[in-house]
């Protein structure tokens, strides 16, 4: 076996995008609407059960505030609000990538790896971050950029992978995922690929048994540790 593509998730994965980025453009968003939702650090690590931002804020509430607040025009409506807010953050510079991405991403294009993103956010907010970080030129890095609700159902099912891996036409045991969160990794193991995890404040303890590895940043992650756990032959 070879290894041929990577497939980073993003939020909390290839940035710490959720407690200074996201949850603070859901605030921002609640307070532009007159909506008298705030979400603090700790209330958010309990919604991150969740993914998908619009799929949030109807388990917000519903499950915590017990009514029907927001009907699901007012909810995608908001959603908007809210990536525009987050946008802004990213373009102010304030979410930088997590250590040791950019290098893990250079390594991998010096070696001829594909690279494809696997996410349950939007596309916009992933090609912000990506210029935001890296430049311009950050989208044509990536093969495949698989993200929001181009699947039907999102992680922990596996649909967003098995979508991405259509679109490499590659097959899974020659391709790798890099997550952050327990419905990341069970998304990614569903669709047959071999997982490795960064955790993060918000996930450190959530159960990642399952994981070929766990790692608390991408220190020790680069390509030849990826090929290992692929199993590369090397002739």
């Amino acid at each position: 076996m070879k290894l041929k593509c990577i497939l980073f998730d993003v939020d909390g994965t290839m940035a710490d995008t959720e407690r200074d980025g996201h949850r603070v453009a859901f605030n921002l968003a609640f307070q532009e609407k007159g909506i008298d939702w705030h979400w603090s650090e700790e209330l958010y690590g309990q919604l991150l059960k969740v993914t998908g931002g619009k799929e949030r804020m109807d388990y917000y509430q519903t499950d915590f505030l017990k009514q029907n607040i927001l009907t699901n025009e007012e909810i995608k409506d908001l959603h908007a609000i809210k990536t525009k807010h987050y946008i802004q953050l990213l373009e102010s510079g304030k979410i930088p990538l997590r250590t040791g991405v950019k290098k893990l991403i250079n390594q991998a294009k010096a070696e001829n790896i594909t690279l494809a993103i696997s996410t349950t956010t939007t596309p916009i907010n992933v090609i912000a971050l990506l210029k935001a970080n890296i430049g311009k030129q950050a989208q044509s890095l990536f093969k495949v950029i698989a993200a929001g609700d181009i699947v039907k159902h999102k992680k922990p099912a596996p649909d967003i992978y098995l979508y991405a891996l259509e679109q490499l036409q590659l097959n899974a045991e020659d391709c790798i995922a890099i997550e952050d969160s327990e419905a990341g990794l069970q998304s990614a193991l569903q669709a047959g690929l071999k997982t490795i995890v960064t955790t993060n404040e918000y996930t450190k303890n959530q159960d990642f048994t399952q994981a070929q590895q766990i790692h608390s940043d991408f220190s020790q992650i680069d390509t030849q540790l990826l090929k290992n756990i692929i199993g590369e032959n090397h002739v």
